[in-house]
């Protein structure tokens, strides 16, 4: 938020000088009025050298925060504005307060809550704006806040989920190339050096490794800007349409992890559908946001599918069940609750089910995923030592039989 200098007098004539964060100068005005201070100069203050490198970002987390103080507010009997005040006064986020402050002022002049939020995209998405939307229309914005919350946390908890499952063998991956580099580098040459000096043919596990050590002292300056060219090239293909279809089909097929992002975009599918619906959201908009939020290209075309079939008039257990995409536990589920009309209660408890499996799933791949690397990681190193080894053993039996 903007900070202003402002010059002033006071009710005995006394010239003050001081600063102030706000979001315009009409606001610095008024707040010095409040004050019984006669403003004279108000200016915004210069910036620093280094003031225009703040990162203007707001966490998932803070947004959470936000939605749940605010909720609590409103079931207070607070008014709107005057809880946006409170939460931008005590907001530690310099990029975030000012823009509570702005969407306060906003909601001021008269603009809806949720249409205020949607100037800022980035922190507050399209389910966002939806949920707030239809809590202003019935009148129960702080339940709509509430379930927002709860839907934030549980996305952030299946995000971290599988931020789990990933880390770990990538990890071991990274630790693996980096000692293996600074064994072929650094450690196969010295080794090299004393077997020329023994004058002696060396065995053919040696010579493969010496010659691998060779090749990767020559090309390892290659094959590490290779590696970082090729990472930015796959991003770039990713971001294109025909590139993401292909990787994300690839990724849903993946013998290990397949399963995961499977069991993770059904859980994630069926936690925004339940959310929505039960928020008052019309059924053809909550598919929409559902495909948006699917984090899978493949699984959004289904949903977008189902999405053209209720519009057609079918019910939406019918095009799930022909995507092959979900699970007939869920197809099941769907169906029951469309016809007692407890939809969005069945999604919940699908929702709960496949976040539970990505657990159970994530804590199979850990203790999978462990032992073989382990194995890999021992079987590469000890046999590279063997070998490297070899000779001398080689030397000493020669030595002891002469």
């Amino acid at each position: 938020m903007p900070v202003y200098e402002w010059v002033g007098k006071s009710p005995i004539g006394e010239t003050l000088r001081g600063e102030m964060e706000a979001p315009d100068e009409k606001i610095v005005r008024l707040k010095l009025t409040r004050q019984k201070i006669t403003p004279v100069k108000i200016k915004p203050k210069e910036k620093g050298l280094f003031s225009g490198l703040r990162k203007k970002k707001v966490s998932p987390k803070e947004v959470v925060i936000f939605t749940r103080q605010l909720a609590a507010m409103l079931e207070a009997g607070l008014p709107l504005v005057q809880g946006l005040e409170a939460l931008a006064n005590q907001q530690k986020n310099p990029y975030f307060k000012e823009v509570i402050f702005k969407i306060k002022q906003m909601v001021e002049e008269g603009t809806p809550f949720a249409e205020a939020l949607k100037q800022y995209p980035k922190i507050f998405d399209r389910f966002y704006y939806y949920m707030v939307s239809s809590g202003e229309a019935s009148g129960n914005l702080d339940l709509a806040l509430k379930r927002l919350a709860v839907y934030i946390e549980k996305s952030l908890a299946l995000k971290a989920k599988v931020k789990k499952a990933m880390i770990y063998p990538c990890v071991i991956l990274v630790v693996t190339t980096i000692v293996l580099s600074i064994i072929m580098i650094f450690v196969v040459p010295t080794f090299e050096k004393m077997f020329a000096e023994m004058g002696h043919a060396l065995p053919l596990p040696t010579q493969i490794v010496v010659e691998l050590s060779r090749m990767t002292k020559k090309y390892f300056p290659y094959a590490f800007v290779g590696a970082i060219v090729g990472f930015f090239l796959l991003k770039r293909y990713y971001n294109t349409e025909s590139g993401r279809q292909r990787i994300d089909a690839f990724l849903l097929k993946l013998p290990l992890f397949g399963e995961l992002f499977r069991k993770v975009a059904v859980a994630r599918f069926a936690r925004t559908l339940g959310t929505l619906i039960a928020s008052g959201v019309s059924i053809i908009d909550a598919l929409n946001i559902a495909a948006k939020t699917a984090g899978n290209v493949i699984v959004e075309k289904a949903i977008y599918d189902v999405r053209q079939s209720v519009q057609e008039g079918q019910s939406i257990a019918e095009p799930l069940a022909r995507s092959g995409i979900f699970p007939y536990m869920v197809i099941q589920m769907v169906s029951v609750g469309e016809a007692t009309g407890v939809l969005e209660t069945m999604l919940n408890k699908v929702a709960d089910f496949f976040e539970e499996e990505v657990d159970n799933v994530v804590d199979a791949l850990a203790q999978m995923i462990e032992p073989i690397m382990i194995v890999f990681l021992g079987g590469v190193i000890g046999g590279i030592i063997v070998s490297l080894y070899l000779p001398i053993f080689q030397m000493g039996s020669i030595v002891s039989g002469g």
